[in-house]
């Protein structure tokens, strides 16, 4: 913990609110990342030369703000999850380059790791390199002759792929929408950046499901948005709480990922779905849903309900989905279908940040999608995601059966796993670095400590093996049983 700053005892601002205002900066800057320890009060107004009562009232307002947790007898920390933070400081106090904010710590040790090719990669979400199609050098020529463009393209997205993305979300999703209707975005997490930026503003409230993809991503704090937790059972988020939370808070947006949702890989039920969007409607809020991983229902398993999108004749969801977790992520071709009004909001939007997608990987991506292509690659992707879990559950079984418990997924690339006797998430991170795997801990989705998502969509059946091996003895090694 930084100590060389002295709060200013002459200056206009309460010393109690100075100190609280730097405590805050260095949470936000990740100096002290979730989980990190204070001095005692005592302690830490030694070290000012203040009053204890006055670390005392700036360690409360923290408290109520939802950055630091205390309990008696253990002494006060960082709070571990950021839920329900009543203000989330603007970027622009701190640095001078703007309002993003970085990935978290965590994350930052993650995707380092993830660069490491030494190490058993059980973190990383993407497809396999031989899984990824290619095109073969006559259809490259062919594409480069007749229609390949290399000019700006109109700010929603290449005319003749929003054509085909109509008749496939028709023909795949049962969604009803114009090409009028569609944006094209680089990959989904661009649409989700753009409904943070031009239909929210600074301290508005949103809902996405606990622990949800959605919270790992600085885009919604570094918005200024106020992040609330939707609880979740065994058919997915519990509606209660959408009225609950807007009763308290105004919500002005709630996200979902209601199809193998990341990490948990739950499938929201039909009747669920329905009652989700007929409150959502009731109530005038906006659902934001997003479908990535939609398609990857496995072989054998049953079939997933339509999206909420195609339930909604009223143009109350704004649907999100890509081609990164079906066909490639490096073309970062992503959609967001909406009523056409949002549609032209967002692409001015786009149009100002980046004057449209990648023109090359329009073309690509519609080539792909307008033949019969993808439906090999969905069948393909079934019987490879089937073989893949398996060997993740078989590895389970034999290594931490005793210490850890999972649900089986029925579709997409995760298992959502939860050890028994909870250890110190960074402790096991950088142990199990040390042997020679990665994995991501829980609490990047914003759950509790002990919860872990393994995903097995990257290595090799046997690599799986050896990497929840390698866990297994970090496990130890860390003192986990």
């Amino acid at each position: 913990m930084k100590v060389e700053w002295q709060p200013d005892k002459q200056g206009n601002t309460p010393v109690y609110q100075q100190i609280a205002q730097w405590l805050e900066r260095q949470i936000i800057q990740g100096d002290l990342p979730p989980g990190a320890s204070l001095p005692a009060e005592r302690a830490l107004a030694q070290r000012l030369g203040v009053n204890r009562g006055t670390v005392s009232a700036a360690y409360e307002e923290l408290r109520a703000a939802g950055l630091l947790q205390s309990w008696q007898g253990s002494g006060t920390w960082v709070s571990r999850h950021l839920w329900g933070v009543q203000r989330v400081p603007n970027w622009h106090k701190y640095t001078n380059g703007g309002a993003f904010l970085p990935a978290y710590p965590l994350v930052k040790r993650i995707q380092e790791a993830c660069f490491d090719p030494s190490i058993v990669n059980l973190a990383k979400a993407e497809l396999a390199t031989p899984l990824i199609p290619t095109f073969q050098p006559q259809e490259l020529q062919e594409l480069l002759q007749s229609q390949l463009q290399l000019g700006y393209i109109h700010p929603k997205g290449d005319p003749g792929l929003r054509e085909v993305l109509s008749r496939h979300l028709r023909d795949q999703y049962g969604i009803a929408a114009s090409p009028e209707e569609i944006l094209v975005t680089s990959g989904a997490q661009q649409a989700l950046h753009l409904i943070s930026l031009c239909l929210l503003s600074p301290g508005d409230a949103v809902a996405m499901e606990g622990p949800s993809y959605s919270y790992s991503l600085p885009l919604f704090t570094s918005a200024g948005l106020r992040l609330y937790r939707l609880s979740m059972d065994e058919e997915g988020i519990v509606p209660g709480d959408i009225r609950r939370l807007h009763q308290e808070n105004k919500l002005r947006m709630v996200f979902v990922n209601p199809t193998y949702h990341n990490p948990t890989g739950l499938v929201m039920s039909e009747s669920r779905r329905r009652e989700v969007l007929d409150l959502c409607m009731e109530l005038r809020i906006p659902l934001v849903e997003d479908d990535a991983y939609g398609a990857l229902a496995m072989k054998g398993s049953r079939k997933p309900p339509q999206p909420i999108k195609a339930m909604d004749s009223s143009g109350a969801v704004l649907y999100v989905n890509s081609v990164s977790k079906t066909i490639a992520p490096g073309l970062r071709i992503g959609w967001l279908v909406g009523p056409r009004s949002v549609v032209e909001r967002l692409a001015d939007a786009k149009q100002q940040m980046d004057f449209g997608t990648s023109s090359v990987s329009q073309q690509l991506a519609r080539r792909f999608l307008e033949s019969d292509r993808w439906r090999a690659q969905m069948e393909r992707l079934a019987t490879y995601l089937c073989t893949q879990r398996e060997a993740m559950l078989t590895a389970l079984d034999l290594h931490l059966s005793d210490c850890a418990e999972w649900k089986v997924p029925e579709g997409s690339y995760h298992v959502w796993c939860r050890l028994r006797e909870p250890v110190g998430e960074r402790q096991l991170l950088d142990a199990a670095i040390l042997e020679g795997v990665v994995f991501t801990p829980g609490s990047v989705y914003g759950a509790e400590e002990g919860w872990m998502r393994l995903t097995y969509s990257w290595e090799a059946p046997d690599a799986i093996g050896d990497g929840i091996r390698r866990l297994k003895k970090a496990l130890l090694e860390i003192g986990g049983r």
